[in-house]
Parts: C-alpha cells; sequence; structure tokens
C-alpha cells in the first residue's frame, strides 16, 4: 500500500490564512498557484525557476502572466478557460508555451486537476502547471492546411461572434456546410434563417445563457442551409473573456452530424415499433389464454355434468348449452383471428386514398342505419383529403367510430358527428367527434381499448370495435387518443 502524505502550505486571501492540505511530490514539481480574490498566481519554487524569476516573491499578477509569459497564440484561450473556471467551475486542459529563462518558450499542460488529485476547495482554486515531455509539432500548429483537412473530414465548421466590433465570423468551411457562397458576411440580425423555426428559440436561448452568463453549449439542434434544406449538427460554444473578466464575445464550432442522427431516430423508431409490437403480442397472448380459457372451462363443466345427472330431461337440456359455448366458441375465434389479420396484413401495399372517398363509402353502406337513427354527417378535408394508407383499414377505422358514436348516441338528441382532418407536427390527424352520452375516462380510460370491454348497458355492445380499430392504427405506426365528456360529447384523434 502506498501511503501519501500531506504537508500543510499558507495561502493568502485578501489578508486572510487559509491553510490547504498538499501532497508533497506536488509542492516540488512544476506547478502554479492561482489566488482568485485578486488575480495573484502563486507559484512553486520549481516553477519559479523554469521561468527565471527570484522564488523570494511567489507572487505573480494575472495580467502580467497572460501578457508576458503566456505565448500570444495561447494565451486567449488560457483567459476564456480561466474566467469560465472562475466563475462556473468548468475544469479544463490546455496545452500552451509559456516563456522562461533565456527567453525560451517551454511547452506546459495547464489543468484544473492533477494525477487525479482534486485539491481545489471553494475559497482557493489551484492550476498545476507540467512540462510537456513530447514536444508537438510546431508546423502543425502554424500550417492552416492540417486545419482545413480535419474541418473537411469531419464536416466541421468554426464561428465567432465579437461583440465589441458587432461582427460575425465564418470560416470557410461552416459557409459551405451552410450552403453559402465564400463571400457571404453572416450576421446575428439574420439569425432567425440559419435555423428552423422550432430549433431557433433553443438556439437563441443557448446563445443568450452564453453571452450573460458565460455558460458553455453543447448541444444537438438542426440548422438550415441557404437552400432551406435542414439537417443535425453537433454544436458547442464557449464564451470569450477580457482581462476584466467580461464576456466580449462567443466562440464555436458546429459538426455535421445529419447521416449519423437519421441512423439514431431510425433505430429509436425501430426500437418503438419492436416495443409496440411486443406489448400487442403479450396483450394477445393474454386475450388468447383468458378467453378461450374461459370456454373450454365452461364445456368441461357442461360435460361434468352430463356425466354425473341420471335425469335425460336435464342431460338434453345440458347439450343443449354446448350449442351456446360451441357458438361463443366461434365469436371468439373469428375476433381473434381477425386481430391476427392485422398484424400480419401491415406489409400491403399502401396506396393513395382520399378521406372522402372513403367517408363516402361507409355512408353508402349504412345509409340505413344513418338515415333511421337521423344522424348528421358534418365533415372537412379542406386541410388534408389524400395519405397513404391501406383503404380496407380506413374504411375499417371510419365505419367502427361513426357507428359506435350512433350506438351510443344521446337519447334526448339526434346524432351529430363532425369529421376533420388537418396536419399537426408534420403529421396527419383526423378528429371524429359526436354529441353522444360521452365516456368516464377516469373510470374506463384505461380499459377503453380492452378486447370485450363494455362501458354502456346497450345489448348490442360487444367490446371489439375499438379493439380492433386500435390495432389497425398502431399496426402503422399510428396512434389514437380519446376526449371525453359524460352527457356532452366524445372526440376520437387519430394520429397517422
Amino acid at each position: 500500500m502506498l501511503c501519501l502524505h500531506y504537508k500543510r502550505i499558507n495561502i493568502h486571501l485578501s489578508n486572510t490564512m487559509v491553510q490547504v492540505s498538499v501532497p508533497p511530490n506536488l509542492i516540488d514539481s512544476n506547478i502554479g498557484y492561482l489566488e482568485l480574490k485578486n488575480n495573484d498566481i502563486h507559484c512553486s519554487k520549481a516553477f519559479l525557476s523554469h521561468i527565471g524569476k527570484p522564488t523570494k516573491n511567489k507572487k505573480i499578477s494575472l495580467d502580467f502572466f497572460i501578457k508576458n509569459l503566456v505565448h500570444k497564440d495561447d494565451s486567449n484561450q488560457f483567459r476564456n478557460n480561466y474566467y469560465s473556471y472562475i466563475k462556473n467551475n468548468l475544469p479544463f486542459r490546455q496545452s500552451m508555451l509559456i516563456l522562461c529563462k533565456e527567453g525560451k518558450y517551454k511547452e506546459f499542460v495547464c489543468t484544473t486537476n492533477q494525477n487525479n488529485v482534486n485539491l481545489n476547495t471553494s475559497k482557493t482554486k489551484f492550476l498545476f502547471f507540467n512540462i510537456r515531455k513530447f514536444k508537438t509539432n510546431k508546423r502543425v500548429k502554424k500550417h492552416k492546411f492540417y486545419y482545413k483537412e480535419v474541418a473537411e473530414m469531419t464536416s466541421t465548421g468554426s464561428w465567432y461572434v465579437d461583440f465589441i466590433k458587432r461582427k460575425s465570423y465564418w470560416d470557410q468551411q461552416t459557409r459551405r456546410i451552410l450552403e453559402y457562397p465564400e463571400d457571404y458576411k453572416p450576421s446575428l440580425r439574420r439569425a432567425s434563417s440559419y435555423y428552423p423555426k422550432k430549433d431557433y428559440e433553443l438556439a437563441k436561448k443557448l446563445f443568450y445563457k452564453c453571452a450573460t452568463n458565460g455558460e458553455s453549449f453543447n448541444t444537438e439542434i438542426k440548422m438550415l442551409t441557404k437552400n432551406n434544406r435542414e439537417f443535425w449538427v453537433r454544436a458547442k460554444g464557449k464564451p470569450v473573456f477580457n482581462d476584466h473578466k467580461e464576456i466580449i464575445g462567443i466562440r464555436g464550432i458546429f459538426q455535421d452530424i445529419d447521416e449519423t442522427k437519421a441512423r439514431e431516430l431510425s433505430l429509436q423508431r425501430t426500437s418503438d415499433i419492436i416495443a409496440s409490437q411486443n406489448k400487442r403480442l403479450y396483450n394477445f397472448a393474454y386475450i388468447v389464454s383468458h378467453n378461450l380459457r374461459s370456454h373450454t372451462s365452461n364445456l368441461s363443466l357442461v360435460m361434468e355434468l352430463i356425466n354425473t345427472t341420471k335425469s335425460k330431461e336435464e342431460k338434453l337440456e345440458l347439450i343443449s348449452s354446448i350449442e351456446d359455448i360451441a357458438s361463443s366458441l366461434n365469436d371468439t375465434i373469428e375476433h381473434l383471428n381477425e386481430v391476427v389479420t392485422i398484424q400480419t396484413s401491415t406489409n400491403k401495399n399502401k396506396s393513395p386514398v382520399k378521406f372522402s372517398e372513403s367517408l363516402q363509402h361507409i355512408k353508402m353502406s349504412i345509409g340505413q342505419i344513418i338515415a333511421k337513427s337521423k344522424t348528421a354527417i358534418v365533415s372537412d378535408f379542406s386541410i388534408v383529403d389524400t395519405i397513404d394508407y391501406i383503404p380496407a383499414y380506413l374504411e375499417s377505422i371510419l365505419l367502427n367510430l361513426i357507428t359506435n358514436a350512433i350506438k351510443y348516441k344521446h337519447p334526448e338528441r339526434d346524432p351529430v358527428i363532425n369529421i376533420v382532418s388537418y396536419i399537426e407536427n408534420d403529421k396527419t390527424v383526423l378528429e371524429i367527434t359526436d354529441n353522444g352520452i360521452g365516456i368516464d375516462l377516469e373510470k374506463f380510460g384505461g380499459k377503453l381499448f380492452g378486447m370485450y370491454n363494455t362501458f354502456h348497458y346497450n345489448k348490442d355492445a360487444v367490446g371489439i370495435g375499438l379493439f380492433i380499430t386500435k390495432n389497425q392504427i398502431e399496426a402503422l405506426n399510428g396512434q389514437i387518443n380519446v376526449f371525453s365528456e359524460v352527457e356532452k360529447f366524445t372526440t376520437f384523434k387519430i394520429t397517422f
């Protein structure tokens, strides 16, 4: 076991002495300590010896450190990292060149955590500087060719918004990704044209928090090219600070991840479909087990009674009841077969089908029922009338919901059924609303679409129609919801 002993060092914070426990191996290494109250840096002797400063006075101002010791190519990034760390406690790791003895720059790695030992507290924070053992190839850092190659290969563009000059800057890769000409000059005033409407609010919110609170962001969002092509990007941004800790801009990158996101969404949709199918399969298995078992139990009981009774009259009466059980069993099997047919026929070719034509077919097929019940059907398919669907399914859905509205009409008024189609979130929606007796959703909502579930004292109610309708809709990845108020109305909302 390795025992690590700690020594105590004194840090002066605005005339207050604070003791901090530091491992001795860190005291003697190349470490600089940052004091937060007045932007002074307290350095270790080893670190001071590298930069050629007297070891008696261990204090160096932050301003002197950034302007005179840190290389100009690294100073802005260090300043931004430092203030983000101070304001929002965001840890960082940065390679940087620091001016050392004899006027030579050496490469250090600056980090907020040294060897997984975090000494930062609410009152005192440390930055650790370790000499990089392997020198970075300066030609790679200086030559823009490598940057451009990486940007093109990863489809990554960079941008900068300067609050002082009130200008926005894009690199060439950003212009190419967003399909703008190379001489295009971006502007915050046109920011709304870079995003779809529903994503612009998110972008504006993230940008505002970064500009006012210094909160960096890392998110997935949709952008919009000049040619109105929507695509997914991974967007990152961080604040840019001046010497007075003021935010003077935002710097960021975004990467085109449209293909990756498309695969991810496709996988999620497939997963949702499989989960939905598994749920329906489980429900179907439960229904089969429950309903068939009830019939077989009845049949077994009757046979047992026939074998135990001696009266011929009683035996004949029991035998006649077998006929009723067989008829009921046959109905159940037909219903289950219909459900199986729905699940296995979803591979049928969809075709353009009109709501208006399907409704006309239903009106013709149940014309007498509509006339006898004095039902008025009002429809509006002006927004969207045609969808790609299985025609037989659409007619079955309309038939079940319309006949239900007539069957459960209010005794004190004639049925009125309103049918309307529209677009919501890029999907076609069909709403069917009646003025019937309504459904108590608090009491029956969880069982509404179950097989053989009925909720009204209607002798014609079987409890199979809504179950079949729901299966038909969900088999084609749709959704059905119900809204109702007892004694007033019921609305079925179908999202295709």
